[in-house]
């Protein structure tokens, strides 16, 4: 395994962005593991079943070509919801972690953000990230984002459903929201994504550090 950065967190949090940028600055791929499930999620949809059905979810996660992940069509708060949903599916889960671990086993490295990558994924990555911020934060961050866009968006539903969401994935029976035991947290609620990013490249930094000493050792 090369040099792979996992970070996870909740919706709105901030860590795609910071993934992104972090690709950029180190020419490592980059893969966003929410899109799997708003993939399946969508297909889910896109057929008229119910994303609490295991065996829905399970079929869409069987019929998913991950080559094919279209971001933007996959945004909507729709999917974000079915994706939740899908996501506390073990049989789910377990489908989709061959892909993302060997992403994770790229050379030279990779870049991976979710929700359980630190703790299941790539549990041996040498650096890892926790990002969060809190719900209000994430609200208006996801509030701004979408009347910046056009769309109609209510502050209060948006934090409802965040509250909801976050419930779900971090009671989950199937690799809950929850930091890994050597993840450095980030709080990002009082900071600029400029400011969040360079904290996380610091804290990235650090880990590259300690990952080439140990392989020269």
């Amino acid at each position: 395994m090369g040099f792979v950065i996992a970070i996870d967190g909740p919706a709105a949090s901030g860590k795609g962005a910071i993934a992104t940028r972090l690709g950029a600055l180190y020419g490592l791929p980059v893969l966003d593991t929410g899109l799997l499930y708003r993939a399946v999620g969508a297909i889910v949809l896109q057929r008229g079943g119910d994303p609490d059905d295991p065996r829905s979810a399970l079929a869409a996660a069987e019929a998913l070509d991950p080559s094919g992940l279209e971001g933007e069509s996959l945004r909507g708060a729709e999917i974000a919801q079915a994706a939740s949903r899908v996501a506390v599916h073990p049989a789910v889960r377990e489908r989709l972690l061959g892909f993302q671990r060997d992403f994770a086993a790229k050379e030279p490295g990779a870049i991976l953000d979710g929700r359980d990558i630190g703790t299941v994924v790539a549990p041996q990555a040498p650096a890892k990230l926790f990002v969060t911020a809190s719900a209000e934060a994430r609200a208006r961050r996801r509030w701004l984002e979408l009347t910046s866009a056009g769309e109609e968006a209510a502050y209060e539903a948006i934090l409802a459903e965040i509250r909801r969401r976050d419930e779900r994935d971090s009671d989950r029976a199937a690799a809950p929201l929850t930091p890994a035991a050597d993840a450095v947290l980030l709080d990002t609620t009082q900071l600029t994504i400029d400011r969040a990013f360079d904290a996380a490249r610091r804290i990235v930094e650090a880990a590259r550090a300690r990952w080439e000493q140990s392989q020269r050792a």
